[in-house]
């Protein structure tokens, strides 16, 4: 049965970023008043949500009152006084950084991230530390540390991963913006399952910290609840740093005004060639291509060639490489006190070969040509998220799934994310397309061409006048 929040209507702390900026500026409202409304819907949910991993509330007014200083004095940074919640996995010196892992569980950190400096200088207040997976390496929120990150839309469903912590604090109102990460959808399932935006940056957009900086699946990137917000978040982010030769120079600015969708030439999968996709997300994910096409838009369905087997194959060698020796000296120490889902990964791993990293690249370049042909056609494409609305709340690897009552074997079978990851210079943005029958989110998502984010932008900001999100009460989690 569905399982939703109650509460009274909390409409300040739904006031969207640009938005109270504004307010801030003319005086009408103070960064205190946003601040407090705010860290009081984070204590009102948040014993049912689970999306904190850390809090600095007290100390977050504090700082808000010092912007109120700053809009007085007129020397405002582009994000004064917004409370934006950091997925725990960034490194803020002195703060916890267990990266949702027992054995970590008192690891403090010793410097701060590009990402997280740039929040902080940009006058961004970081109030909380969001939850994630151990080692941030699944598409559910849940580990021993902090229990599970539940779906503010129905507790029976997860928020989704690996960044579901940010997702469920901007769908609750207990965050104005977040940050997430993308290995393999974890800023793109979360946004799908919570019902808000979610922006995978092209790799080397925003800056990482080493070693996986030079990891091309890996992304940091804004989650938000408006695009405008999303896009707020990514310009403060995004720009080269001296410590990642990774990072792209010169640094793009997405543009306030971002024109008409009128005349773009957008391409629609509706399962990517491959992927079983349930009725609800299909019928949703269509919903939106008529709305496209409403906008003056032309919309074609199209079908990649692709392989599930292929792209499965791709990922697990990625994975295995990466992930495995990554975390090789704490399964070796501390092998049980870690999680089922990443003694499964490691122990995966183990059996990828040399030899099976040169056939990993190799069939990252069979899977990214017919996507770029592609895209030379067509100024973007459209597809699902998620092949399914949610993950059940307490749902790992190895567990039942189903779509559409039909067994799933395999985890990756609903991973529609992964070619992205795979594909990795292509900007893609999730954005909601609806709700299932459970009530909970379904999001599409919006891919564009290597390195043109304004274009993913630009359609996901003619979607969302067309049909605003988490707007009113009555488009939102009932809290």
């Amino acid at each position: 049965m569905e399982e939703r929040l109650s509460g009274g209507s909390q409409e300040l702390a739904y006031t969207s970023a640009v938005r109270a900026i504004e307010l801030f500026r003319s005086g009408t409202m103070s960064p205190v008043e946003l601040a407090r409304e705010v860290i009081a819907q984070a204590e009102r949910v948040e014993p049912l949500v689970h999306a904190f991993a850390e809090t600095f509330f007290e100390s977050a007014i504090e700082s808000a009152k010092d912007a109120e200083k700053r809009y007085a004095a007129g020397t405002a940074r582009p994000l004064e006084g917004l409370l934006v919640a950091v997925k725990e996995e960034v490194p803020i010196a002195g703060q916890l950084n267990t990266l949702g892992s027992v054995p970590l569980r008192h690891a403090v950190a010793g410097e701060t991230a590009i990402l997280a400096q740039r929040i902080l200088d940009a006058g961004g207040i970081v109030h909380g530390r969001t939850t994630t997976p151990e080692f941030c390496c699944a598409p559910f929120t849940w580990s021993y540390l902090w229990d599970v990150t539940y779906n503010p839309w129905n507790r029976s469903y997860n928020a989704g991963g690996s960044s579901g912590g940010s997702a469920a604090a901007l769908a609750a109102g207990a965050s104005t913006l977040a940050t997430g990460s993308d290995i393999g959808g974890s800023i793109r399932i979360p946004a799908s399952f919570c019902g808000v935006v979610g922006f995978k940056p092209p790799y080397g957009r925003i800056p990482e910290t080493s070693p996986f900086n030079l990891d091309h699946y890996c992304h940091e990137g804004p989650l938000a609840r408006h695009v405008a917000d999303c896009r707020l978040l990514e310009n403060v982010l995004a720009g080269p740093d001296p410590s990642d030769v990774a990072s792209i120079r010169p640094k793009l600015e997405i543009p306030s005004s971002l024109g008409s969708i009128s005349g773009l030439r957008i391409a629609f999968s509706p399962d990517l060639g491959c992927y079983p996709v349930e009725a609800a997300v299909a019928s949703n994910s269509r919903r939106v291509v008529e709305r496209l096409r409403a906008a003056g838009s032309v919309v074609e369905e199209v079908r990649l060639p692709w392989s599930l087997d292929k792209l499965k194959e791709a990922a697990r060698i990625h994975f295995g490489v990466i992930f495995g020796p990554s975390i090789a000296d704490i399964y070796s120490a501390h092998r049980d006190d870690l999680t089922p889902y990443s003694r499964n990964f490691f122990e995966e791993s183990e059996r990828v070969t040399k030899a099976d990293l040169i056939a990993g690249l190799e069939l990252e370049c069979e899977i990214y040509r017919p996507l770029g042909e592609l895209l030379e056609r067509y100024d973007a494409l459209v597809c699902p998220t998620f092949a399914i609305p949610a993950l059940p709340a307490s749902w790992s690897v190895g567990d039942p799934l189903e779509v559409d009552g039909v067994p799933v074997v395999d985890w990756l079978d609903v991973m529609m994310t992964i070619p992205f990851n795979i594909a990795s210079r292509c900007p893609v943005m999730s954005v909601p397309s609806g709700l299932s029958g459970d009530g909970v989110p379904t999001g599409i998502s919006i891919v564009g061409r290597t390195y043109d984010d304004p274009t993913v932008f630009r359609i996901a900001d003619a979607l969302e006048r067309i049909e605003p999100w988490l707007a009113s009460a009555a488009t939102r989690p009932v809290l």
